[in-house]
């Protein structure tokens, strides 16, 4: 019975086979999530960024609503 991944080299040859197409999935999600912008740090910085936002707009909204009751 030789074919298919039996005898020796056949099964040597699924085995590299099997090992290589894990390792290229890998490396394409290493690729796609690195070019995705995945980074803990800046994420960090992003909600800095939206808070202070927030704050600014928390500032404007009070500002209008002054505003509005002097009219």
């Amino acid at each position: 019975m030789n074919g298919m991944g039996y005898g020796m080299y056949g099964s040597f040859w699924g085995f590299f086979l099997n090992i290589l197409i894990i390792l290229l999935i890998v490396g394409a999600v290493v690729v796609l999530l690195n070019r995705s912008g995945y980074q803990a740090p800046a994420s960090n910085e992003k909600l800095v960024k939206i808070e202070k936002d927030i704050e600014d707009i928390k500032k404007t909204v009070e500002e209008i609503k002054s505003k509005l009751e002097e009219i």
